[in-house]
């Protein structure tokens, strides 16, 4: 059983899509980041840089004492080779993953989250500010549409946790002031996804536990 502190954002999301496509059981412990639950005592023991997500791993590989992790990138990568799934064996194939999910570790989130923080919740709005992230945004989303142009899946023809870390970051393109139409090839692989059943079946989740404000 593992452990899934969680709430709805993109980051959380990554991992719940993990856990229902890989079919692990999960019981999820939703920390309402709106109401500063991620600093409380117990959280910080799991997450000491107070984000989200993190998970519990009742269960670890080598049999010893739970384990706590933090960092949804290191998450997604630990349940790969936990399960040995959505990532590939090969010396190759494993590192076009990995370059794609500490792409979007490193580039697509945090420019894509500095994007939502001025577009929709800085109380002053600042024109340089916004353009300087939508523009950058903007160019990430055309790194990944010519990434695509000629592959199934970001890492290549297999999904994968390139693709589960990514995802979650394109959901609110429209908040990001991006048109999927200007980019095809993602909006392609973006369809795809978005119609995997563990996809559904993740959000679906997240909109019991938070549901969309009316």
């Amino acid at each position: 059983m593992i452990d899934l502190h969680y709430w709805t954002t993109p980051n959380g999301h990554k991992v719940s899509i993990f856990l229902e496509e890989a079919g692990l059981p999960y019981k999820i412990f939703p920390v309402n980041i709106g109401a500063n639950e991620q600093f409380e005592a117990d959280f910080l023991k799991i997450s000491p840089n107070n984000k989200i997500p993190a998970i519990v791993d009742h269960e670890p590989a080598d049999g010893g004492e739970p384990l706590n992790l933090f960092e949804s990138g290191a998450i997604l990568l630990y349940l790969a080779e936990k399960t040995g799934q959505f990532i590939a064996k090969d010396l190759r194939g494993r590192q076009e993953t990995l370059q794609w999910l500490f792409w979007q570790m490193g580039g697509l989130g945090p420019m894509a989250g500095q994007n939502h923080h001025f577009n929709r919740f800085a109380k002053e709005k600042i024109p340089y500010a916004i353009k300087r992230y939508v523009d950058e945004t903007a160019r990430l989303y055309g790194v990944l549409n010519e990434r695509l142009a000629d592959r199934s899946f970001v890492a290549g023809e297999d999904y994968g946790i390139a693709d589960m870390a990514i995802y979650p970051w394109i959901v609110p393109h429209t908040f990001q002031e991006q048109n999927l139409d200007d980019f095809p090839h993602l909006k392609r692989w973006f369809e795809t996804v978005a119609n995997r059943d563990a996809v559904k079946r993740a959000y679906a989740l997240a909109d019991k536990i938070n549901p969309p404000k009316p």
